[in-house]
């Protein structure tokens, strides 16, 4: 007798927790969390699989890919919303492997500016096109009339939880 297959549907994750008698939002919230942690997880196994890499390494090159004439260290920072040691840890192997250079910042005396090299460039070019591939095949499960609504349901979502006030104790 084989043994039970694991699928999205039968893991543990946060939605697993909740019953029917659980509020619609709350069900909802977890919904959106299990989907979110199983898309990362997915693309975090792929990028380890087939460049031996990881997501927040990705993460640094996609940034600096926008930005080709580089940013300051705290710029990374708060972009990947991640500290300084963290950012300087990850800086420090592409620098090794000469996918990117730290630079004197012009502007600024007491900082530098860190930027993809030419290889760099080539490298996130190609694990970019194949992350793209990635996120295409994880959204096939929808056809195209869904992929808007859900993206129009989530960009309302959006912007009523960005206007509540700071202070409103949702």
């Amino acid at each position: 007798m084989n043994p039970p297959r694991h699928t999205a549907a039968t893991r543990t994750d946060h939605e697993t927790r909740v019953t029917d008698d659980h509020h619609q939002s709350l069900r909802l919230w977890l919904r959106m969390l299990a989907c979110t942690n199983l898309i990362e997880a997915f693309i975090r196994k792929q990028l380890r699989i087939n460049f031996q890499t990881t997501l927040p390494r990705f993460d640094l090159m996609a940034q600096l890919e926008r930005h080709p004439d580089g940013l300051k260290m705290g710029e990374l920072s708060a972009r990947m919303m991640v500290t300084g040691g963290n950012v300087t840890g990850i800086t420090d192997q592409l620098v090794s492997e000469g996918l990117v250079v730290r630079e004197d910042n012009p502007n600024d005396r007491r900082a530098y500016s860190v930027r993809l090299t030419r290889e760099g460039r080539r490298v996130f070019g190609e694990w970019a096109g194949e992350h793209e591939d990635w996120v295409f095949r994880l959204f096939d499960g929808l056809d195209e009339k869904d992929k808007e609504q859900l993206y129009a349901l989530l960009a309302r979502l959006k912007q009523h939880v960005a206007d509540l006030p700071p202070d409103s104790g949702v």
